[in-house]
């Protein structure tokens, strides 16, 4: 492994990673309504779901994952559906009659769907296939193969936690989680939005 080589998957490691997507909906959602403790949770499990993705990828398993139609079309769907659902249960979202906050998302559920908002999603594989193939080849070595996988996960990681620091800053955290029903309703349509998008894609074979 290279410096300069290292450096390339750090630079396309982040750029993925600030991608705006579902994951960052999801991160932002959990952190408004359940404060940074859920925030910081999500942010973890994500990390793992995108750790396995860029370990199975550098291992090769991943390929194999998208030269089999059906369990690449297995991925997607399922990936919508979990989209789908996470968005209508935010559009779904009422204000309690007596005006206090909703209830805080628990930290399973945080848990549970910042691990599964990634690994429902097919596109990763796709992406670490894309950028390992330009940086591994048959003379590298197993230890170089989980440095980059590493890498991976510690950015997509480290990224998500910094934007559940930042959203949870107590100064302004108030205000926001007063108007969490908003917020849950934003993000949920958000969420429909890219199950939708992901379907189009789905039925149009991209």
């Amino acid at each position: 492994m290279t410096l300069a080589t290292w450096l390339t998957v750090v630079t396309i490691c982040i750029l993925g990673a600030m991608s705006p997507g579902p994951s960052l909906a999801l991160v932002l959602k959990q952190t408004l309504t359940g404060g940074r403790r859920n925030g910081v949770i999500t942010a973890l499990s994500h990390g793992v779901g995108v750790g396995i993705y860029a370990f199975l990828s550098i291992l090769g398993l991943a390929a194999i994952i998208t030269a089999s139609p059906t369990a690449f079309a297995i991925l997607q769907w399922g990936g919508a559906g979990y989209l789908a659902w996470l968005g209508v249960k935010g559009l779904m979202a009422k204000r309690p009659e007596d005006e206090e906050l909703p209830d805080a998302p628990t930290t399973r559920s945080a848990a549970r769907d910042g691990f599964l908002i990634a690994f429902f999603n097919p596109k990763i594989a796709v992406f670490f296939l894309a950028l390992f193939s330009q940086v591994v080849g048959t003379d590298t070595s197993l230890l170089a193969k989980f440095g980059y996988a590493a890498t991976a996960l510690i950015i997509d990681t480290t990224w998500y936690l910094i934007v559940a620091w930042l959203f949870s800053n107590p100064r302004w955290l108030d205000a926001l989680r007063r108007r969490a029903v908003w917020f849950e309703r934003i993000f949920g349509a958000v969420l429909v939005g890219l199950a939708g998008r992901l379907v189009v894609g789905i039925l149009n074979g991209k």
